[in-house]
Formats: structure tokens, C-alpha cells, sequence
């Protein structure tokens, strides 16, 4: 019997799709182990969302490569986010690389790795809508909270971000295969249910023509078992009256809101292919609290865009101060090729995008140790 590891990087979604994996191996005939010195194979589901990301799957890939010399390793095997957005560079410019596996092929990973195993050096890639978003997993460290993915891929081509052209198009899952896999896992003893996708304000339009959270959430509520159902990432244009006043009233629905806003000054938010500015966000966030009496409110931001001057950081900071928000996390700006932004002229020095971004974290500690 083969012995197997797979390491999980990235986002929530990865978290998914690795876990899909895992039950294909067993499925399969194989046994999982976490001791990498310890296996004939090594998959890595890598992130390649920004740069910081794809420094860390190349780190992971070169430390799995180390056990076959030092283990009983094989064949390391690259799939995800780096495999899907660089394809046969990956082999190429890592060739301790055995195998390349694209999103689409992850259906076939079982035989891949036995092949890969068996010394077959091939790299496997398909159409990004073949990956199956409905497969069976195995459920990582805490069992008893874990994620739902109702979609994968994004229609809102943010300039910034490269997820469309790796993952393709949005695709979400019919509303009766989320509530079937959901009762699955509450019948496992999933005790807390993350609901996640790229925009899952966004969820239901492409099959349904029209956004569907708030009857998945309907649906969800009902399913005896699940105790807190929370939303991962919601949209700020698409946020409902509807949805708030489903979160007011749902006892399951946690009063938690993660709203990726990126920035508040509108003609940056504008070249981001982003809508809104500091009046509309505003108003949104009051609407938010008056409507959802103590719901926490997270957001992200970006400092340092191409062109953003020292006016529009100012009004970005002068928001987060305002507006109090519970959580916040912000990032300098990452450059990534194949990006509308990447592509901009009046691109922000390095150490200035670090240094904004570093001013708005103090800011928020601030903020933080007031609420």
C-alpha cells in the first residue's frame, strides 16, 4: 500500500479541494500520513494569488523534494493555484518537480500519483471547469468546524487579481448539492459551517440568474446539527437588505461579516474595477450595524496601487479611523503579471507600499484597543 502526504496552501477553497483529494487517495487504496520522511509520494496544493504565495509553495515543493533523498519519496507532485497558473514552467524551472497537475485533472489525481509513484513523469492538465465541485472529503485537524464551498472561479475581474484567468469563470453549486453535503457533515459532527467562495454574494447568478445566498442560507438554517453558519466573502455592492435581515433574524447565522472593501478612495476603487468610495462605504457600514445589532464587521485592504498618492492614502486612513472596523487586515500591493494592474503605469515603490500598509495596521491596533 502506498503511503501519501499532501500539504494544503492558500485560501479556505484550497482547504476544500485538498481534502477532496485526500478522499480520492484513500478511495483509492492509499494511506494518508503527515510525515512527509515517511512517504512514497508528496502532493502539494499550492497558492498563487500573490507573490509572498508563490514564495511559499516553491519553499514547500523544494522541502518535500528534500525527502527523496532523505525519505522514501518518489515522486513530488504540484497541483492547485501555481500548477494551473504556470503549467509547464513548473517542471521546468523546479524539475524536482515529478508531476504537474492542472485544477481540471484533480478528479484523476488517484492514478496520477500511483503513475507518478511508478516513475511516470508526465504533467496533466484540463478544461479549469472539469474540476468537480461536488466530491466527498476528508475532514482536516478540527472536524467539528469546517467549510462549505458553494463556487469556485470569479466574474468580478478585479485588476488586481489574477483568480479568474487560474480558476476561470464563477461556477456555483446547484442549492440541493450544498444542503446535501452540508447534512453530510452535520451528521459527521461539523458542529460550525463556514460558507465560502470567491464572492459568495455573487452565488446562484450564473445558474440561477439571480443572486441566491439568502435561500441557500434558508435552506442551511434548517439542518439539525449545525449550530453557526457563517459567510466568507461578501461583496460590498451586492449586500442585501434581504441578507441583513436574514442575519438580524437566523439564530444559527453568525453576526459576522468579512467585506473585502481593498480601499476607500473612489478613483482608485475605480481602477480597480471595484465600485464605491468613502460616502457609499460608509453608508453601507451604517446600514450594516443599524440593521444587524452587534455584528462584527472585517475587511481588507491594499495600500500602495499603482498611482495611489498621498491624498488618497490619507482618505484611506482617515476611513479606517472613522469607520471602526472590528477586524481589518491590509497588504501592500503585489505587481503579478498578466494583471490589468501589473500593467499600470506610476507603479509604488516597494518599501512605500510596505510602509503605507504597515501606518493603516497601527491605525486599526489603535482602533482595536478602543473596542
Amino acid at each position: 500500500m502506498y503511503k501519501v502526504s499532501v500539504v494544503s496552501l492558500g485560501c479556505p477553497k484550497n482547504t476544500v479541494d485538498a481534502e477532496m483529494i485526500l478522499y480520492s487517495l484513500k478511495n483509492a487504496g492509499m494511506e494518508i500520513t503527515g510525515e512527509q520522511s515517511d512517504a512514497d509520494a508528496i502532493v502539494i496544493n499550492t497558492c498563487a494569488f500573490i507573490e509572498d504565495a508563490k514564495k511559499e509553495a516553491i519553499e514547500n515543493i523544494l522541502e518535500a523534494a528534500r525527502y527523496k533523498t532523505a525519505g522514501k519519496c518518489k515522486a513530488v507532485i504540484v497541483t492547485g493555484c501555481l500548477a494551473e497558473r504556470y503549467k509547464d514552467d513548473v517542471t521546468e524551472e523546479i524539475p524536482e518537480v515529478d508531476v504537474c497537475v492542472g485544477i481540471g485533472q484533480n478528479t484523476n489525481i488517484a492514478e496520477i500519483v500511483k503513475g507518478a509513484i511508478k516513475g511516470k513523469k508526465a504533467n496533466f492538465f484540463g478544461k479549469k471547469e472539469d474540476l468537480d465541485l461536488n466530491g466527498r472529503r476528508i475532514l482536516g485537524e478540527y472536524p467539528f468546524s469546517t467549510y462549505l464551498k458553494i463556487g469556485d472561479g470569479c466574474d468580478n475581474c478585479c485588476t488586481y487579481c489574477i483568480i479568474p484567468k487560474i480558476r476561470g469563470r464563477m461556477r456555483s453549486r446547484k442549492i440541493e448539492d450544498c444542503v446535501s453535503e452540508a447534512k453530510r457533515l452535520a451528521k459527521s459532527g461539523v458542529k460550525e459551517l463556514t460558507v465560502v467562495a470567491q464572492d459568495t454574494t455573487a452565488y446562484g447568478t450564473d445558474i440561477y440568474g439571480k443572486p441566491m445566498l439568502c435561500e441557500l442560507l434558508k435552506e442551511l438554517v434548517k439542518i439539525e446539527g449545525l449550530h453557526w453558519i457563517r459567510t466568507l466573502y461578501t461583496y460590498p455592492e451586492r449586500i442585501s437588505d434581504e441578507f441583513l435581515e436574514l442575519l438580524a433574524s437566523e439564530k444559527k447565522l453568525v453576526k459576522y461579516l468579512d467585506i473585502p472593501i481593498q480601499h476607500a478612495d473612489g478613483e482608485i476603487l475605480k481602477r480597480m474595477n471595484r465600485k464605491g468610495d468613502v460616502k457609499s462605504l460608509t453608508a453601507l457600514i451604517k446600514r450594516i450595524r443599524e440593521k444587524v445589532p452587534g455584528v462584527t464587521v472585517r475587511t481588507t485592504l491594499i495600500t500602495g496601487f499603482p498611482g495611489e498618492s498621498e491624498k488618497q492614502f490619507e482618505t484611506l486612513a482617515n476611513f479606517v479611523k472613522e469607520t471602526k472596523f472590528d477586524r481589518l487586515g491590509c497588504f501592500a500591493y503585489s505587481a503579478e503579471e498578466d494583471t490589468v494592474a501589473g500593467a499600470m503605469e506610476n507603479q509604488i515603490d516597494e518599501q512605500t507600499k510596505i510602509d503605507r500598509a504597515d501606518n493603516i495596521m497601527q491605525l486599526q491596533m489603535t482602533v482595536s484597543e478602543e473596542r
